[in-house]
């Protein structure tokens, strides 16, 4: 019977010393469940082991001896000695005596006003703070069973608070994981680098561009993206890819581009990447008399699958090209039949040799010719020649008619010799216009005058520069004959061939 009463004390005395644990975990300073009895000092061990003897023996119920008793007085009789060092004792409110209140009378200051009790401080407890010295009499008197409860409560309290904090980094975690997955798997809107003059993809059809790579799954990647004329439309997931140009676009008008062989590597990490800097594609516009068949129907093909706005639009790009195309090959085809004319107009043949004006005489020049010999004269002036040729045994000697010079030769090489001859229009036209010649002024009006000195020298000397810097009123003929001989000796003398 005593035992079980025994025991019920021991679980009463273990449940109240978990309740004080968990009650003041905020008030139980560190010195207060250190186990380090170091601290404590010799002198004080025989009367703190005294103590906690008493108190294990009344908690076991027995009734203290006669010299126990008499050593709780004395004890009692020490601790109502002051210490001499007050600094290490704290006086405890609930300690003092009742004349020793917070609303006692204080000497010199008559009595304190009345308190209204509802706020007055006697109703707010107020924590006491235990010196370290007290802190470890405390630690010494509680039992060894109980003390272990209270330090196991603190423990458990502070497990509970640091699996709550493990909790919360754990879900940081796995939320951070889950938004980083999340993005993985989005699609990311990028931006490349596009030059193509002319294109405008919301009237005409968009880039198409193959892209292949692997994305972050690790899955391959291999399909046809469009952009506008920006760069503008390629949406891939995060990943490492490698972009090409896979046709031609189709303009409103109808231009077909070059497609370039460039290659770009490009790596996806977030959306609205602007890659401009590593992908840059530039598709120039060719002849449009030489885009084929095959260039239009290959841009047409992506303009219906994904690059126009619908089938009908594409097919209105695919005839505009066509269109396109054939009005430039006309065109050139008619420029060439021109040009043929115009050589064949320019073709001038006499029984021994043939020849081809110089094309900037075109239109501006005629000719007459007398067997083997040909005039070439200023169109609708046959009293102006620029220079006439006359075909000449080898051997034999030639003199020009009527004062000209001899401009240059060509040998024929069948046993001829052709000599260019005539007048020295930069040298003739600059004395005469100065009055240095006993021809008239108006021989040569300003506008023959500035054509004859044109035609001669092939435009690369204006008038102003022969008649007042390379020639002048006081020059030489013979700085003027060069002129026109270093002219006639690139333009026409080449031309002239033996007849077939």
């Amino acid at each position: 019977m005593k035992d079980e009463t025994i025991g019920q004390e021991d679980a009463a005395q273990d449940a109240e010393a978990c309740a004080e644990a968990l009650e003041s975990l905020d008030q139980i300073a560190l010195a207060e469940i250190a186990f380090d009895d170091s601290s404590v000092d010799a002198q004080d061990e025989p009367e703190i082991e005294a103590q906690i003897d008493d108190q294990d023996a009344k908690d076991d119920g027995a009734a203290p001896t006669e010299d126990e008793t008499g050593h709780e007085e004395s004890e009692c009789e020490v601790d109502d000695q002051p210490e001499s060092d007050t600094s290490e004792e704290t006086i405890l409110l609930d300690s003092l005596p009742a004349e020793d209140s917070l609303t006692r009378e204080l000497p010199g200051l008559g009595s304190a006003p009345v308190v209204d009790e509802t706020i007055a401080m006697g109703d707010i407890p107020l924590p006491s703070v235990p010196s370290a010295r007290e802190a470890e009499v405390r630690h010494r008197k509680i039992p060894p069973k109980r003390r272990n409860l209270m330090v196991a409560g603190v423990v458990a309290v502070a497990l509970v608070a640091g699996g709550a904090g493990y909790a919360a980094w754990n879900g940081y975690q796995q939320e951070q994981a889950a938004v980083a997955a999340a993005s993985a798997h989005t699609m990311m809107s990028v931006q490349i680098g596009v030059h193509a003059a002319g294109l405008d993809c919301s009237t005409g059809s968009k880039i198409p561009v193959q892209v292949s790579g692997q994305d972050s799954d690790g899955s391959s990647v291999s399909e046809t993206l469009y952009v506008d004329e920006h760069g503008r439309g390629i949406k891939l997931l995060p990943g490492d890819y490698t972009l090409t140009i896979a046709g031609s676009p189709i303009a409103e008008d109808g231009t077909i581009y070059t497609v370039p062989t460039t290659k770009a590597q490009i790596t996806i990490k977030s959306d609205g990447q602007d890659l401009s800097a590593q992908a840059t594609f530039k598709l120039k516009v060719p002849s449009a008399d030489t885009v084929t068949d095959d260039q239009i129907d290959a841009a047409a093909k992506y303009a219906e699958e994904g690059g126009a706005s619908s089938a009908a639009a594409a097919k209105i790009l695919q005839q505009a090209a066509i269109t396109r195309r054939d009005a430039a090959a006309n065109a050139v085809s008619a420029s060439e039949a021109q040009a043929s004319r115009d050589a064949d107009a320019r073709h001038k043949a006499t029984d021994l040799y043939q020849l081809d004006t110089p094309v900037e005489w075109y239109g501006k020049v005629a000719t007459w010719q007398n067997g083997s010999t040909l005039c070439i004269y200023l169109d609708g002036d046959t009293n102006t020649p620029l220079v006439t040729l006359v075909a000449v045994r080898d051997g034999e000697t030639f003199t020009p008619d009527g004062g000209d010079t001899v401009l240059g030769t060509a040998s024929l090489g069948n046993g001829y010799t052709v000599y260019a001859s005539g007048p020295v229009y930069p040298y003739v036209v600059s004395q005469t216009i100065n009055g240095r010649t006993q021809d008239p002024v108006s021989t040569y009006p300003m506008d023959t005058a500035i054509e004859l000195v044109e035609l001669t020298t092939g435009n690369r000397y204006t008038y102003s520069q022969i008649k007042n810097d390379l020639v002048g009123k006081d020059g030489k003929a013979d700085a003027a004959t060069k002129l026109e001989t270093d002219y006639l000796a690139q333009i026409l003398l080449p031309s002239i061939k033996a007849q077939d």
